[in-house]
This record gives structure tokens, C-alpha cells and sequence, in this order.
């Protein structure tokens, strides 16, 4: 929210108390705490009224400063909270100097000036990342005669007035941006993909991918000066990035309390790993789910034989399928969600999923949480006290999505006990994965969570609890490793209960940018793997779009078509699709020894399989916009085709880059503009690197090491480049390390492997 007229006055009716006076600054071994003043204390006299803040710095995990600032320390603090993985045991170093204490984690250092005007700069090294100065810090009340004029009209509420207040405080803090910087990140934004200029509000709607609304807000964002900032508020979070005061990220919450994390590293991908260590690893998604997905779509008709004509014709045209995705009406209208096969259409669900898994297929089915009134589970919850209620004990029931519908509590523990009962039968018939849709639209007025928790605080939150629950079922009947989630909405950590996609996009490539552009953002925000519905969700695209979009599907973490009242199968496009769409899931199974890999290393350090540019190369300047383009793993560029013309235009970085399809070489540091028939798009190998290509059949789950081949690209005299094969349960199988000396390739390997292939794309010697 805006607070400022100018630069000099703020809009009538708010009273914005800075951080003026740094009046008392101390230090101990780990921590240094500052009291604050909106003034300038000319004598004691000025000392008998507030407000002041309170502010501590410190670190609980290495190259983070942790950052706390209080206005009134007696406020109620209420759940929920995130779950960070802190480390009670890490101790900074506190150094005093002249003028100033530094508080160092790592490489990454506070500095905060002993006393006078405002004052503190962030270090990565000897880097400057961001500092704040006059003005920044502040601690916001409206003005009474304001707020109750307003408070007449429960429509123009004050933004801070969520609750029977008339009067609420809001605490602000303020980031400098530097010249040429860009911010980026905040969760899945499809806005535009450099997010200067824009105000971001951290706040779940059901929206689809054409507004500034968002499934997943995550209250972070990261710098193209390598830097990060995480503010560990679950409720709505404001950001105002260079979009009221143009050289600053000014962020604000209601409250007296704001906790934030500043985090240094080397590169973005750095700063990432960094912050999934604090908020939670991604999981390695089962080797099964990179293969095709297939669904019913949402809104269609289908049965048995419907499902069954699909997995043959994609069967009998060789398109190796992997998933198969029953859509809602696997359940009867009007009664979502029981979690009960409709038996007008499957009269026996077990012996039918049975068959389907004959075919070499894994199932997933849609389930969300909120329960229609006509469902057989709504007197079940009713009567065991499972969902969320109203302030006088009644369930608090709506008809957006399902006439009377319920939503389940999940602080509760005995209804996420209730609701993982109804997904472990779900399992034993035969479902390997859920689809867990919906989760953004939770109410906040008036509701009663069984733990306590604030509904304002649990508005974004409640997604965390939902898709946790959910996996832990998963997780506990198929072992660790081997569960997936197809989710829409998400908060912070909810990267640890993988995988995320994008949500309703129209059939357009407007909407592919888009879709791409949030999941860049997505990717930047902690989320290791991103996927989409490939052609678009809403209406039917053309079958040139559809056939573009499948190579940009494909050449995405995880790819599934999915459409809302048409069925995606290629053949409903035209028989060229079937060709299209079989090379280019052919094309991913054979890389799967590479992307496989990458997810083990995506799982272990935090860094995202599909990255922007940016995450890489934050020193080259071209890249700091590119959203049109993205890495995939650690070493393929990928430049989906946007428009009907069939032009690729993409930036490639330094070095010798080629086609893995082509053998063509591109020289680093230059601007492309390429034409492609539906079988190519740029997917360029880095220099000075090994990607393994396995002899797929049709199953994505194979011996990825058996009879692999393996090819080293554009490798420089006197570098060494690496790579690692793993299997499908990510036991490493085969490492191969490989340096050049003038025209020869020295490559050494370890593990139990044998039956492969080393060459150089250059047609180089390689000695093994």
C-alpha cells in the first residue's frame, strides 16, 4: 500500500513515524539491537512519549541476517507461523568499529552505524547488496477521525482493519534499490517478469494467469545483485517495488511486529539454496511423474471406455504415456468432495484402475478440500467438528464452488486424520498421486479455526496444511521418494510437497508467455519443479499452437495436458500433433539420465530445475530481463517458439553453445533469431559440459546408465566438466569426469555401470 504524497508528504489521514534517530545502538556476542526514535531527542522532556522501535539484528543460519523490529512486544502472537528450519546452534560474529557494529554470517554482514541518523548497509563480501537510510524504517497508524469515518462502510475498511478495530498499526520497512537493479520473484506472479514498478501483493486468489492475482504468494524476492529478502509473515504482505518511492522495495504488514531475513550469496542460485535451507527443501519427485500426463479435462464427459480409448490411441500412435489424471467428475456432481468414484459411470473403480495400471500406467485423481453439502462426507465433518466454523459454533458454509460446501480445518488433527482416511482407500484401490486443486479462496471474516489460529494469518497458510496433509498420506503409504502432488496453490515451504503448476491459462501464446513468465518467478521464489497445461486451459487453441506449446510442455519439469471442456489428445488437433508430441516426449525420455539428475540436485541444494537466466548469469547484463527463455537444469538453454510464424529469438550467453538436435554451434555473447519447424526450438548445451542421453524405450522409469550415451559439449582446453548418473530410486550408478588436453579428452569414470558410451560432440579424442 501507498502511504506517501510525494516525496516529501504522506496522503492525508496517515501518520508515518520513522526511524529517525539511531538513539541507543548495543552489541552483544550475537546480536546487535538499536532503540529507535521518530525524532531527534533534543532533551529528556522529548522522551516521555512513543512511538519507538525496537529493532534486533542477528543470524540463526549462515549468510542470513535476521532482522526484528517491534513497536509494542505485549501483542498477542497468534498461529499460524511458517515452519523454518533455523539453526539454534549457528553463532554470528559481532565486531565493533569506530563508527559502527558488524554483524557477520558467512560472507554476508550487517553493518549498523553506532548512533545519529538512520543508517545500515547489507554485505555480500565487500559487495554492497542494499542498504536503508533515511526515511525506510517506519511504523504507520491512521488517524482516528479517519479511521472512523471509514469504518461506517465495512467496504472501505482500512487495510489494516481486519478485525472489530478502529484502530490498527501497520509496520513498514524499506530496501534501497541501486542503479540498474531488478527485482524479481514473490511467488508465481504473471505480471511482468522484472517487477520494478509494480506493487505485489502477497495475498492466494483463484484468478487464473491473466491478472496480477496469484495461487501462490510467497512474501520473498531476490536481487540481479545477487541478494535475497524473505519476510516471515504468513497474513498479506504489501510490496511497493520501486513504485512509490522509485529507488526502494518498501514492504508492510499490519501489526507491531515485523521479522524479516536478509540473505548473501555468491549468485541467485546461491541465495536460493540458501533459502530453502531456511524454509524446506523440495522433494524428489518419483522418476515416473517427468514422463506424460494425460487427463479427462475438467468439465468433459467421460466413463471407462472414454478413458480407456484415450491410453489406447496414444498406445497405438507410440506416444509413451506414463500418467493417467481422472479430472473432478471421477466423483458425481454436486458432490465433490466425497471421494467416491461416481458408479453410474465407473461401477467398479478398483477393477477398473487395475486394468489401467496392466497398461504400464500410474493414476492420479482430483481432490480438493472443500465438501459439498450433498457429499457423503458433509454430516461426517459436521458431526466430528472437522471444518472450519463460524464465530457461533456453526459450519461456515458457501456455494462458490459446490452448493453448501464446507472447508476442512486442518489445524484440526483429528480431520486431517478423517480426511487421510479417506485418501489412503484411495490408494489401496490403485491412486498413486492426487491432484490437489483449489486452496486459495478461504474466508477471513468471521470464521473460527479449531487451534485458534487467525483466519487472516491462515488465508495464505491454509494451503501449507492442505497439501501437507496430502502428502504425508503418500509419503506414508508409498515410503519417502515416492510421493507427488499436482498442486495449484501454495505459501511458503509448500516447495517441499512437490509438484506445482500453473493453473487456468487461456489457449493463446499470450498465455504461454505468461504461464512462463510465472513460473519463472515461481522457480525464484524456492520451487524446484513447475509445470502447466500444455495447449492452455480455457477454450481450444489451434493446432499450431498446440504443437508449440508440446515442445515447451515437454521441455518443462513436468508435463501434462490438461484442458477445461475439451479433451487435450493430439488427434483432436490433427494427426501432425500425434508426430509433434511422440518426438518430443521421446526427446525428454532420452534425457532423463540428465534430468533425472538434476532433480536429485534440485532436491539436494533447493536450485530449481527450470531456471531464469538471470539465476546463472546476473553478471551479464542481457540476461536480466530474458523471459522468454530458461535453463533447464544446469545445462541446457531452452527458447520456447512464441508465435504462428515459427521464430525464435533468444539470447545466448558466453561461450560455444549447440543444438543437441542439430550439431549447430552458436557463438556466446549474441542475439538470436531462428526459424523451426514443429520438431525444433532452441535446446542449446552449454560449453564445458556432459549431458547423458539413456536408451528409452517407452517407460520413463529404465536403467538410465544401461547403454547411455554420453556427450561432452564444446569442452575448453584445460577445463574438466562432470557429470553424475543416477537410477531411478537416485543411487548414484556412474560418475564420469572428463578434462581436455589440446585435441584429447582424458575421461575418467567411477561405479557399476558398464554398458556405455563417452564422445565428444566436437568429434574429439576421448581417452577412457
Amino acid at each position: 500500500m501507498k502511504y506517501a504524497d510525494g516525496l516529501w508528504l504522506n496522503k492525508p489521514g496517515y501518520g508515518v513515524n520513522y526511524a529517525t534517530q539511531m538513539y541507543e545502538v548495543t552489541a552483544d556476542e550475537t546480536s546487535i539491537n538499536v532503540l529507535a526514535t521518530n525524532q531527534w531527542i533534543g532533551n529528556r522532556g522529548m522522551t516521555l512519549g512513543g512511538p519507538v522501535l525496537e529493532i534486533s539484528f542477528t543470524s540463526t543460519l549462515e549468510n542470513t541476517i535476521k532482522v526484528t523490529i517491534d513497536h509494542f512486544k505485549g501483542a498477542l502472537k497468534k498461529a499460524p507461523s511458517f515452519e523454518l528450519y533455523e539453526d539454534a546452534s549457528f553463532k554470528p560474529v559481532v565486531k565493533e568499529t569506530d563508527n559502527a557494529y558488524e554483524l557477520i554470517s558467512g560472507k554476508t554482514r550487517v553493518v549498523v552505524a553506532k548512533g545519529g541518523a538512520w543508517d545500515i548497509k547489507y554485505y555480500y563480501g565487500d559487495k554492497l547488496m542494499t542498504k536503508q537510510g533515511w526515511r525506510t524504517t517506519s511504523y504507520i497508524l491512521e488517524e482516528q477521525w479517519k479511521t472512523n469515518e471509514r469504518m461506517a462502510n465495512d467496504e472501505m475498511k482500512p487495510f489494516f482493519a481486519h478485525e472489530d478495530t478502529a484502530e490498527q498499526g501497520v509496520m513498514r520497512e524499506m530496501m534501497n534499490i541501486s542503479v540498474g537493479e531488478n527485482i524479481y520473484g514473490f511467488g508465481e506472479k504473471f505480471s511482468t517478469f522484472v517487477k520494478n514498478g509494480q506493487t505485489v501483493e502477497i495475498w492466494n486468489n483463484d484468478g487464473g494467469t491473466s491478472s496480477e492475482q496469484s495461487y501462490k504468494s510467497i512474501p520473498f524476492y531476490v536481487s540481479s545483485r545477487n541478494y535475497g529478502l524473505f519476510v516471515n509473515h504468513p497474513e498479506k504482505v504489501t510490496f511497493e517495488v520501486a513504485s512509490e518511492t522509485v529507488s526502494k522495495v518498501a514492504f508492510s504488514v499490519q501489526g507491531e511486529h515485523l521479522e524479516y531475513f536478509v540473505i548473501g550469496g555468491e549468485k541467485i542460485t546461491d541465495v536460493i539454496s540458501t533459502y530453502t535451507t531456511l524454509t524446506g527443501k523440495p522433494a524428489l519427485t518419483p522418476a515416473y511423474t517427468f514422463g506424460l500426463w494425460l487427463t479427462t479435462s475438467f468439465t468433459t464427459n467421460y466413463d471407462e471406455k472414454t478413458v480407456s480409448g484415450f491410453i489406447d490411441g496414444m498406445a497405438e500412435r507410440n506416444i509413451p504415456l506414463e500418467v493417467f489424471h481422472f479430472d473432478c467428475f471421477w466423483m458425481k456432481e454436486f458432490n465433490w468432495c466425497d471421494l467416491t468414484w461416481d458408479k453410474r459411470m465407473f461401477p467398479d473403480p478398483k477393477a477398473m484402475l487395475e486394468r489401467l495400471k496392466a497398461k504400464g500406467l500410474e493414476i492420479c485423481v482430483w481432490i480438493n478440500s472443500y465438501i459439498a453439502q450433498r457429499s457423503t462426507m458433509f454430516d461426517e465433518g459436521v458431526k466430528g467438528g472437522y471444518f472450519i466454523k463460524n464465530k457461533d459454533g456453526s459450519v461456515w458454509q458457501g456455494d462458490m464452488w459446490q452448493p453448501g460446501m464446507a472447508i476442512v480445518d486442518f489445524t484440526n488433527p483429528a480431520a486431517c486424520e478423517w480426511y487421510k482416511g479417506k485418501l489412503r482407500a484411495l490408494c489401496e484401490m490403485g491412486v498413486d498421486a492426487f491432484k490437489t486443486d483449489f486452496g486459495e479462496r478461504i474466508p477471513t471474516k468471521d470464521v473460527v479455526y479449531y487451534d485458534g489460529s487467525d483466519p487472516y494469518k491462515m488465508h495464505n497458510y491454509y494451503t501449507y496444511l492442505y497439501n501437507k496433509t496430502v502428502f504425508e498420506v503418500l509419503e506414508e503409504y508409498y515410503g519417502k521418494d515416492k510421493a507427488c502432488l499436482f498442486a495449484r496453490s501454495a505459501t511458503v515451504g509448500g516447495q517441499k510437497f512437490p509438484v506445482h503448476w500453473g493453473g487456468d491459462c487461456f489457449s493463446n501464446y499470450e498465455s504461454m508467455w505468461e504461464t512462463l513468465r510465472g513460473g519463472l518467478s515461481l522457480c525464484l521464489s524456492g520451487f524446484g519443479y513447475f509445470s502447466h497445461d500444455i495447449s492452455g486451459f480455457e477454450a481450444q487453441g489451434t493446432p499450431d499452437l498446440y504443437k508449440r506449446w508440446c515442445a515447451f510442455g515437454l521441455m518443462s519439469s513436468h508435463s501434462r495436458l490438461h484442458g477445461n471442456s475439451s479433451y487435450r489428445v493430439p488427434w483432436n488437433f490433427d494427426e501432425e500433433s500425434c508426430d509433434v508430441l511422440r518426438h518430443w516426449t521421446v526427446l525428454k525420455g532420452k534425457l532423463m539420465p540428465y534430468i533425472f539428475a538434476q532433480a536429485n540436485k534440485t532436491h539436494a541444494t533447493g536450485i530449481p530445475m527450470m531456471r531464469a537466466m538471470v539465476m546463472e548469469y546476473s553478471d551479464d547484463p542481457a540476461t536480466l530481463a530474458l523471459d522468454r527463455q530458461y535453463m533447464f537444469g544446469d545445462n541446457l538453454l531452452v527458447a520456447p517458439v512464441f508465435n504462428e510464424e515459427g521464430i525464435a529469438q533468444y539470447y545466448v550467453p558466453a561461450g560455444k553453445w549447440t543444438d543437441i538436435q542439430t550439431g549447430e554451434v552458436f557463438e556466446g555473447g549474441k542475439w538470436y533469431e531462428t526459424k523451426h519447424d514443429y520438431y525444433s526450438m532452441p535446446v542449446l548445451a552449454k560449453p564445458n559440459s556432459i549431458v547423458a542421453y539413456g536408451d528409452f524405450k517407452r517407460a520413463f522409469t529404465y536403467d538410465y546408465a544401461e547403454n547411455a550415451d554420453i556427450v561432452i559439449y564444446q569442452l575448453e582446453d584445460g577445463k574438466t566438466a562432470e557429470a553424475t548418473i543416477y537410477d531411478s530410486e537416485s543411487n548414484v550408478v556412474l560418475t564420469v569426469s572428463a578434462t581436455r588436453n589440446g585435441d584429447t579428452i582424458k575421461v575418467t569414470t567411477t561405479g557399476t555401470a558398464k554398458n556405455f558410451k563417452v564422445r565428444s560432440a566436437e568429434g574429439l579424442t576421448v581417452e577412457m
